[in-house]
């Protein structure tokens, strides 16, 4: 009994790494992406239209901003309680009241390059929904921040 425990391990292993490594071809960082995956459809799934914004050459202090269309793909509503970035000098905000399933809305990003380093940053968008599980890793920007002249 004990010698078939770690043949049985093994096995399992193996088959799940075989799972993981479809082609190993990654799709393009545009493309609409699910962030929630559930079962049966009963919860709230969100899907980002675009997952990645890139605002190019901006000037160091210049304020952008970018609105990320998304959509409750789920079987039930969507509340997102909650919404951050990686860094202070990014603000989400988005819709505080349910979207119901098959409807769209936006979280708008700001991103303020005051005081930022030269050169090329990447901020990511947190989020907590009512989906499962509640935390996401939600929509990123780039930018390449230049200085004034």
């Amino acid at each position: 009994m004990k010698a078939t425990f770690p043949v049985f391990f093994a096995a399992v292993l193996a088959l799940g790494a075989c799972n993981n490594s479809q082609s190993g071809s990654k799709a393009p960082a545009d493309s609409p992406t699910v962030v929630k995956n559930t079962p049966s459809g009963a919860k709230p799934v969100i899907s980002f239209e675009k997952t990645v914004h890139h605002f190019g050459k901006i000037v160091a202090g210049e304020v952008v901003e970018y609105s990320f269309k998304f959509k409750n793909i789920g079987g039930s509503d969507l509340l997102i309680t909650r919404a951050e970035a990686s860094c202070g000098c990014t603000i989400p905000e988005w819709p505080k009241a349910p979207i119901r399933p098959g409807d769209s809305a936006y979280i708008q990003v700001k991103f303020d390059s005051k005081g930022r380093p030269e050169g090329y940053t990447e901020k990511e968008i947190f989020i907590e929904a009512n989906t499962e599980p509640a935390a996401n890793t939600g929509p990123r920007i780039t930018a390449e921040i230049v200085a004034k002249k």
